[in-house]
């Protein structure tokens, strides 16, 4: 088992979507779908979450262990929130939007993850399986050699390797609509053969372990719960309809 972090830091600045972990979908807040398929999932163990304390002590407060209150970034979340658990070998971040989330999806990314042996794994997701589940849902998708792909809402991650990625993934932000810092970031004719479509998925990970000096390795997940957040106001519509007709969260 894996213990997990969910990142709910709220504040205003989410694309129009102010204390985003804390928006209602069908009477519960979505961080409470997130904390409820933490829960049910066979592979994970004890779970922290960082934010607001006040508001997540009124809604998960006794299906986690531990609450945190936020500090201004998100990095400075995954590091506060992540203490509880810094001698892991591996601990399971996710993001606090992503209410369609089930057991089944977190298990099987844990599971395919612990079996990579890698620092950190990403989850990505085609966008035939996210487009057939989720008709219409609005993605960044990449093109690379074995498809088009979004990239998911969590991240299995060694503990001690987040300190030495934090400048890297801080500039990575900041840099996200700024091609050319991000070209020389991640160096430019990398960047023009992503944007192209000319890489294949090991070919990205070779890219990023070597840049993070350690080893990252991306998950196919056939889960498009995974990559499918709530960033804006008719995304709300969508989980509203998809968590009801499920019964998810109950």
């Amino acid at each position: 088992m894996v213990n997990a972090l969910v990142l709910a830091g709220s504040g205003p600045e989410d694309k129009g979507l102010p204390d985003k972990p804390f928006i209602m979908i069908n009477g519960k807040p979505m961080v409470e779908y997130v904390v409820n398929a933490l829960d049910n999932a066979a592979m994970v163990d004890s779970i922290s979450v960082v934010g607001p304390r006040p508001l997540l002590e009124r809604f998960v407060k006794d299906r986690v262990s531990y609450i945190i209150d936020q500090s201004k970034s998100i990095l400075d979340n995954l590091n506060l929130g992540i203490q509880p658990f810094r001698n892991d070998g591996r601990v399971l971040v996710t993001t606090s939007d992503i209410p369609m989330i089930t057991p089944g999806a977190v298990d099987h990314f844990i599971s395919k993850s612990r079996q990579l042996a890698a620092d950190l794994c990403y989850p990505i997701v085609s966008k035939e399986i996210n487009e057939k589940k989720f008709p219409g849902i609005r993605r960044t998708y990449v093109r690379l050699r074995e498809g088009v792909f979004t990239g998911g809402n969590m991240m299995y991650i060694n503990p001690r390797m987040i300190n030495p990625c934090s400048e890297f993934a801080k500039k990575l932000l900041d840099y996200r609509k700024k091609p050319l810092k991000t070209g020389r970031l991640i160096g430019f004719s990398f960047l023009v053969r992503l944007l192209l479509g000319m890489l294949s998925i090991p070919k990205l990970e070779k890219r990023f372990s070597s840049i993070l000096a350690f080893k990252v390795a991306a998950v196919i997940s056939p889960y498009a719960e995974i990559g499918t957040d709530v960033d804006r106001v008719e995304d709300i519509e969508l989980a509203e309809r998809y968590v009801q007709r499920l019964n998810i969260g109950a």
